[in-house]
């Protein structure tokens, strides 16, 4: 009877860890069920996207105000269309900056909004026309190695 309570408990808690670790990996990839309700789609033009995935997160001011719903190049001017679904609750003025930021340590990559101070509001299906891209580390660690070398050849 001692023994088959000690497996018992054994098992309860294996359950538990294995159910913390499918929560962890839920919220790692973004794949939370956490919905902004109605949306309306942005589009933004990025020169480079760096690592930014589908379902990431949109925000401003720290606050998620919607995700990524598709990333395609355009073939004519070779340059990532961004598609974002954004909560109707949130208008923003058509001077909007959107870059591509990182956060955490696992380097998770949004789209960040700065807002503008235009009157007019940005409407389902607008582009936004001010855009940063992502920094890439490799090219600014290359940059920064390369004028190191040529200056050690002064």
């Amino acid at each position: 009877m001692n023994r088959l309570k000690f497996d018992l408990w054994v098992g309860f808690f294996v359950a538990i860890g294995f159910a913390s670790l499918l929560f962890l990996a839920l919220k790692v990839g973004n794949l939370s069920g956490a919905s902004v309700g109605e949306t309306y789609r942005l589009d933004a033009k990025f020169d480079n996207i760096g690592s930014l995935k589908i379902r990431a997160p949109v925000k401003t001011a720290g606050v998620v105000v919607g995700r990524v719903s598709d990333i395609r190049l355009d073939a004519a001017n070779y340059v990532a269309i961004v598609s974002m679904q954004v909560g109707k609750q949130y208008e923003f003025p058509s001077d909007t900056f959107a870059t591509i930021m990182t956060s955490g340590l696992l380097g998770e990559q949004y789209v960040g909004f700065e807002v503008g101070g235009d009157t007019e509001v940005l409407k389902d299906g607008d582009v936004i026309k001010k855009t940063q891209s992502a920094v890439v580390i490799e090219k600014l660690i290359s940059q920064f190695m390369f004028n190191k070398a040529a200056d050690s050849g002064n």
